[in-house]
């Protein structure tokens, strides 16, 4: 036992040793890299911290690189150290990630705002584009097209968020019905892979990789540069809100307009539950149809479900728009009391989320865990899903908005790599909870991770055929479940592209292998 205990000893004084040895090592060597930005070794705190909250990763370093062979020359010393180095990277837009994603525990992170190159482009011919580094943000995108009374197709709630980072997921709003989502609408893009190459793809030159890099999480190369597709853009948006209290009704509604030839062009939906004076929120900013109506209406203690369509116009158009709104409103089945519209400048509208950051953070509401659930469902089982989820499992919606609404299938690419249910339509069902630092109520962090694993767990056992968007998982079983049939086709991309495990170790997909010899 003596002899064990020594030869223990000996070993685990061994590997500490090699593990610091290594760790001075990847750091005298980062340091020797010639590159345009620079390296910073002390200041790395802000890149352990995102979005959710709930995952804090110390990285080595942060890159703030200047251009794209900043970042070729680093990925590419990397995996020229091989398997003997444990350094990986992680490529970091607006930090907006919920599990940790864009940190890298012990590596380097790229700070993608901080690249530069070439302009901004917007090219207004026949089949209009904008040219975007992958650090831009959509809002700033927004905003340079507009000067052009151009815009993209397809958005995120949220605009405060980076190109790369939304196209490595998806990005889905809205307006996916009808243009599908933001990774529909890319034409090219440029790449930095896990070997350091940088590649140019579109679907004619290296498609394989445009398609694996659209949706697919960060593992196969790091977006620097995307060609986006733009339409002309609106002046205005009738923006209206109507109340449901039966949700097959609610469901059906949004369903026809997804499929009508003529329809809104932005349509979402939302979940209420026990919510007292919700009217009276909505009124500093819509105006209700009928005043006395709505005012007599009453929700609480009614699980109400929410249909939120917007139609773009222009001013010079505007006297047709209400009788196309009055036609496609007398397709539906809501409450009439509780029709609320109003009319908002276009960006006002797709930087609506925006508002509510700046009066959150104000609050000192806004840096707290985001135990965010996202999930997509077929439709088919939609109403076994709502009459679980909102009849029994939840009690209110207190503590953050769900959004609940149908998309397309048709409008989705399957050769890239997002992994969606596999009905032709099928619903996001986002769970946007916020919890309170410290409580150990209903609004803590541990009830809200115990409801979303009920949730889960529901759709495990009845078998909905769920997927995950923005998915987590923390073991490699469940990733492999995840991908189903396509696990293969992941799989072998990740080893065309990035062999060594180096990109994107924050999702926990792959481990990267790690020689001692």
């Amino acid at each position: 036992m003596l002899f064990i205990k020594s030869f223990m000893i000996l070993f685990l004084c061994s590997m500490t040793i090699r593990i610091n040895l290594c760790f001075s090592s990847n750091l005298y060597s980062l340091r020797t890299l010639s590159v345009d930005g620079h390296f910073s070794f002390d200041e790395v705190h802000h890149a352990a911290e995102d979005f959710g909250n709930m995952f804090q990763l110390l990285p080595l370093a942060v890159l703030y690189p200047k251009s794209v062979s900043d970042i070729a020359t680093t990925i590419r010393h990397i995996w020229k150290m091989g398997p003997n180095s444990e350094l990986t990277v992680a490529a970091r837009g607006h930090s907006h990630s919920l599990q940790g994603q864009a940190q890298a525990h012990q590596g380097v992170v790229i700070n993608m705002e901080s690249l530069q190159g070439p302009k901004m482009h917007v090219y207004t011919g026949n089949y209009p584009y904008v040219d975007a580094s992958g650090g831009e943000l959509w809002i700033d995108i927004l905003r340079e097209c507009l000067k052009y009374g151009l815009a993209p197709k397809s958005w995120t709630d949220y605009l405060h968020l980076t190109v790369g980072g939304t196209l490595s997921n998806a990005g889905v709003s809205g307006q996916a019905f009808q243009h599908g989502p933001q990774i529909s609408n890319v034409h090219h893009m440029e790449v930095v892979t896990g070997k350091g190459e940088v590649l140019n793809c579109s679907e004619k030159q290296n498609s394989d990789l445009f398609h694996s890099v659209l949706g697919g999480l960060g593992q196969f190369g790091i977006i620097t540069r995307a060609r986006i597709s733009l339409e002309p853009a609106p002046d205005m948006v009738r923006w209206i809100r109507v109340l449901y209290s039966d949700f097959t009704t609610f469901a059906t509604d949004q369903e026809h307009l997804i499929g009508a030839e003529t329809t809104f062009d932005y349509i979402e939906g939302f979940v209420i539950i026990n919510r007292t004076g919700l009217l009276n929120n909505w009124r500093s900013s819509f105006n209700p149809q009928d005043p006395v109506q709505a005012s007599q209406f009453h929700s609480d203690g009614r699980t109400l479900y929410c249909l939120e369509m917007a139609k773009y116009f222009n001013r010079d158009r505007a006297d047709a728009l209400n009788e196309q709104v009055g036609n496609l409103l007398s397709q539906l089945r809501y409450i009439t009391s509780t029709l609320f519209q109003t009319e908002v400048p276009y960006i006002e509208f797709l930087d609506r989320v925006h508002v509510s950051e700046v009066k959150l953070r104000a609050k000192g509401l806004w840096e707290v865990p985001h135990p965010w659930l996202n999930l997509l469902i077929p439709k088919s089982k939609i109403n076994d899903f709502a009459e679980e989820v909102f009849g029994n499992i939840l009690t209110d919606t207190s503590n953050g908005p769900i959004l609940i609404y149908p998309v397309n299938r048709s409008k989705w690419d399957n050769r890239t790599s997002a992994v969606i249910p596999e009905e032709d339509i099928f619903y996001l069902v986002a769970f946007l909870t916020s919890a309170v630092p410290s409580s150990t109520g209903t609004d803590g962090l541990e009830h809200i991770l115990t409801q979303n694993k009920r949730i889960l767990e529901f759709c495990e056992i009845a078998r909905l055929g769920m997927k995950q968007y923005l998915p987590h998982y923390s073991t490699h079983e469940e990733w492999k479940a995840h991908f189903g049939p396509r696990w293969e086709v992941f799989s072998q991309r990740k080893s065309t592209y990035d062999p060594l495990a180096i990109l994107a170790p924050g999702q926990r997909i792959f481990q990267k292998a790690i020689s001692f010899s």
